[in-house]
């Protein structure tokens, strides 16, 4: 008997007995005393079972729930406290907000109505699970809407390791094309879904808006693989979803105001920050592509300065005069 027929037919006798020695475990397991110990132990502390021993009786026991306000109740095999279920249903109302239409919804509704019941169950009334719902707001700004079907598509692509051929529409230039990639991972990042891939045509990684992607189809051609590593080194070095392997440090500084809140943010994994003399935030983030960097600097003039390098500064001045420009702010 292997360890997962064996812990399922341990539960099965505590179950139906509701009382049981270890030497009636080892009889109708023909496993270990040690090993069985280990078991119960796995059930009980790991997967929440509601398993006691019982030191008069010399039994181990499986005991109802009480009716206490953090009892455990039971969903497909697994036992929750009341706290636990509402952080999962939190997670079930976050996950819904980020998801494309009604993709996942369709496979949680079942999980999400037993989570109910056993809230209602631990004294929680449908107004309270409706205020809980209320009190929780994810805003996407910036969100693109992606088909739940392409979605889907790439999504099985993904899973089943094979090629997915699609029509594509990038936006930096409005090109339209036909490819043919082998997904690597989706990414959430900044309110929009994004597919990490090797592109057949352009025979390199490239990353992929969802939003931009129709007509896609599983093929049956096994995807390649590109290790982790690469994935990270060319996606996932730089600043931004515009990322490359040449990879420099930008130095921007911001004002003690704006410094308030941005010494707070994460813009990469990598960055460096630190106070300067006069208050002011000092960052250094690595970056391939100006683009998204740019963008950002912008957002947050006239509270930041680039310090370096020379180039990206001179890019942000001259972003900077062709908006004035365009304002009739100068000539």
């Amino acid at each position: 008997m292997n360890k997962t027929d064996r812990l399922h037919h341990v539960t099965k006798l505590l179950r139906a007995r509701r009382r049981i020695t270890l030497a009636e475990l080892v009889s109708e397991t023909r496993a270990s005393r040690a090993t069985l110990m280990r078991d119960l132990a796995w059930l009980r502390d790991e997967l929440g079972h509601p398993i006691h021993w019982d030191r008069d009786s010399q039994c181990y026991q499986w005991r109802a729930p009480d009716h206490a306000a953090d009892a455990p109740e039971e969903m497909a095999g697994l036992w929750f406290k009341p706290s636990e279920v509402l952080a999962l249903l939190t997670l079930d109302h976050l996950l819904k907000e980020i998801q494309p239409g009604d993709l996942m919804q369709r496979h949680l509704q079942p999980l999400e109505q037993r989570l109910k019941k056993i809230l209602r169950q631990s004294g929680l009334d449908t107004a309270a699970e409706h205020q809980l719902t209320e009190r929780i707001r994810v805003i996407g700004l910036g969100q693109r809407q992606v088909p739940p079907q392409s979605f889907e598509t790439v999504g099985q692509a993904l899973s089943q390791r094979r090629r997915l051929t699609m029509h594509y529409q990038a936006r930096g230039t409005g090109e339209h094309s036909e490819r043919t990639v082998s997904p690597q991972r989706l990414v959430y990042y900044r309110s929009n879904w994004l597919l990490d891939a090797w592109c057949h045509k352009r025979n390199e990684l490239r990353s992929f808006s969802l939003d931009a992607i129709s007509c896609p189809v599983v093929l049956n051609e096994a995807a390649t693989d590109v290790a982790t590593e690469e994935l990270d080194q060319t996606l996932g070095n730089g600043y931004g979803i515009f990322s490359g392997k040449d990879v420099q440090w930008a130095t921007l500084r911001f004002t003690p105001e704006r410094a308030r809140w941005v010494a707070a943010e994460q813009w990469h994994p990598e960055q460096k920050g630190e106070w300067d003399a006069q208050g002011h935030w000092v960052l250094k983030i690595p970056y391939s592509d100006d683009r998204e960097l740019v963008m950002d600097v912008l957002r947050h003039t006239p509270e930041v300065e680039v310090l370096e390098p020379e180039a990206l500064r001179q890019l942000v001045w001259e972003k900077m005069q062709k908006g004035l420009t365009r304002w009739g702010a100068v000539s």
